[in-house]
């Protein structure tokens, strides 16, 4: 019996043997050997979950974040489920210069996450239309009867009021907020106005609605609320960012001793209409001054603001810098140019005794509109007669004391402050004429390339106006176009180029611009980001409600995703604890056989030297 032999026939012959001697330390193991065998395993059974199932419930969540926010953009066509219980609802009215317009707005219950905003989005009827309605004239044409403000905002309100249900007005926050036609009027006639909204809007509907909620609003806020809507809308508020996508780095303001923040890089609009030109960005780096003066004028065009429930978290802190440009719209810039013309050449012809442009034999050569048109400027008692020589870089420089520029650092148009683009990590939308100056005639709307845009500028300009025509009455230009774009594209597309790149700096090889009519297909209103803003704090009502049914929720979804982890991790503890009881039952049955040996072997016991043979039979 000094030896144990193992055979096996199947499924091939092998043969070995143990001596007695190193059976002991392979198959008797001390107790403390056994502990430390154990914590190994569990150790290592530990980090497997760690890092298989953490990785691994990761990505589940990022992976879910992703289908949702894709979901969301699908299902923001459908029609609103007004029966939804758990469904809020928001209203604003925009009471702009030509009419005022009401947006029926909902949301879901927030998840009560506090990093992450409402989930707003456009209510929609039962066909699929965006809930808006719009009436005329301007709230501001009633400033000598302001006591008719109620009256002309009812229809609104009462449309909006059938779309929302009955059990829901009274939680629904409504918001009247007016824009340009409002500013001209003397502060006395808007309070007036407003008073008599505040008074009565609250007999007539059971909205949530305070004094606060009706005001005038200046340009800059009204910038600020298109600048989030965009990117609300474009996802850059979710800095849950993947692989791949741009971050900047965030010195959070007012906190200049907190470490910066990497965060999503938001976009920065520039929107040109016919009257004004506006530009807002973000400022992620604290900003610098040449002058105190300079310092004084960027406290009016920054705006520093939390859209966070809680003001106590910095993530969704920004520096936002925004500045509208009065009579640098498209329609303002050509007026503005043809009354120079009228005034100029009235002059030259005084002082040189000439006939230039008074009748339609001898025009005035105009190289702003395209070749060989002709055109008729001016009141009738001092009218200008033009014809086009379609010369784009001639009229780009004509164009340039247009924009008011100075000597200064760090200003633009007029010589209003602003501060400094990173070019190169940095992405901005063109809206309204930057696009339609871009896609309407040149078809080259999207992605903003300048020397490509220059050139097929170039082209159109120098082309016949007979041309023109015949090209527009074949369809060749977009549904929307008609002959004023075709008359004043060449114009427009010099200003637009010289606004952009004379005007804010804009490099010509800057390739992140981006001119759109819509974001994801959708018209995106000031009045989104205004909601969004107004109804920032609404979460902290549910976060508290929210947060034990999170916790609950977030085991159940690591769960259901590690599960096979566990099964895994079961069936290996199990086998090892087989296994660990195999060797205890070894060592109980080698310390019966050692007690039946003579006193001899317990010095080998002890020692692990050689022993007589031992009646183990396996």
């Amino acid at each position: 019996m000094g030896r144990i032999s193992f055979s096996c026939l199947f499924p091939a012959s092998w043969h070995f043997s143990l001596s007695s001697q190193v059976l002991p330390r392979l198959l008797v193991p001390s107790l403390r050997q056994l502990l430390f065998i154990g914590l190994v395993f569990c150790l290592m059974g530990l980090l497997y979950l760690l890092i298989v199932a953490g990785k691994g419930h990761a990505s589940w969540i990022r992976k879910e974040n992703h289908f949702h926010r894709h979901l969301a953009r699908v299902t923001d066509v459908d029609a609103t489920d007004t029966s939804n219980p758990n469904l809020n609802y928001g209203l604003v009215v925009d009471c702009g210069s030509s009419g005022s317009r009401v947006f029926v707005y909902c949301w879901p219950r927030h998840n009560g996450n506090p990093h992450e905003l409402l989930d707003i989005r456009q209510m929609r009827d039962q066909h699929r239309k965006p809930v808006v309605m719009k009436i005329k004239p301007g709230i501001s044409e009633l400033a000598k009867t302001p006591e008719k403000a109620s009256d002309y905002i009812y229809p609104l309100l009462s449309f909006a009021a059938q779309h929302i249900p009955k059990n829901k007005h009274q939680e629904t926050p409504l918001y009247i907020l007016c824009t340009a036609g409002m500013r001209i009027l003397p502060e006395s006639q808007q309070e007036a106005l407003l008073e008599d909204l505040r008074t009565d809007i609250p007999v007539h509907f059971n909205f949530l609605f305070s004094d606060s909620h009706v005001e005038v609003i200046s340009g800059k806020q009204e910038g600020v609320y298109a600048w989030i809507g965009i990117n609300f809308v474009l996802g850059r508020f979710n800095h849950v960012h993947n692989d791949g996508e741009a971050v900047v780095e965030v010195h959070v303001p007012g906190n200049d001793q907190q470490e910066a923040l990497m965060r999503k890089r938001t976009a920065g609009v520039l929107d040109m209409g016919g009257v004004s030109t506006q530009i807002a960005y973000e400022v992620p780096k604290t900003v610098s001054f040449a002058s105190p003066q300079q310092e004084e004028v960027a406290k009016n065009l920054l705006a520093e603001f939390n859209l966070g429930c809680d003001a106590h978290r910095t993530e969704h802190v920004y520096r936002v810098y925004v500045s509208t440009f009065l009579g640098f719209g498209g329609n303002a810039a050509r007026q503005r140019y043809e009354e120079s013309l009228i005034r100029n050449t009235a002059t030259r012809n005084k002082l040189l005794g000439q006939h230039a442009g008074e009748t339609a034999e001898s025009p005035l050569m105009d190289p702003c509109l395209p070749t060989d048109l002709q055109d008729e400027i001016g009141q009738s008692t001092q009218k200008l007669y033009l014809r086009g020589t379609g010369d784009f870089d001639q009229c780009r420089q004509i164009l340039q004391p247009y924009l008011n520029r100075t000597n200064e650092t760090q200003t633009s148009l007029s010589g209003i402050y602003q501060p400094t683009i990173d070019y190169i990590n940095s992405q901005f939308y063109g809206f309204s004429e930057f696009y339609y100056c871009t896609e309407d005639v040149l078809r080259m709307g999207g992605d903003y390339n300048a020397s490509k845009y220059a050139q097929a500028a170039k082209g159109y300009c120098a082309t016949q106006w007979k041309t023109l025509r015949e090209r527009f009455d074949s369809g060749l230009y977009a549904s929307h176009a008609d002959l004023h774009r075709l008359k004043y594209q060449c114009f427009k597309s010099a200003w637009m180029y010289e606004v952009l790149h004379s005007g804010f700096s804009f490099p010509t090889n800057y390739k992140n611009l981006k001119t759109a009519l819509l974001v994801y297909d959708k018209e995106v209103q000031w009045t989104l980001g205004a909601i969004l803003f107004r109804t920032r704090f609404l979460p902290l009502r549910d976060i508290q409600q929210e947060s034990l049914k999170g916790v609950h929720s977030h085991w159940r979804h690591s769960f259901s995703f590690v599960n096979n982890h566990y099964l895994f991790l079961a069936c290996f503890f199990i086998v090892f604890l087989s296994i660990m009881l195999y060797l205890l039952r070894l060592r109980r049955i080698h310390r019966r056989a050692a007690q039946r040996s003579t006193p001899s072997s317990v010095p080998w016991l002890e020692e692990g030297l050689g022993s007589p043979a031992l009646p183990i039979n396996l």
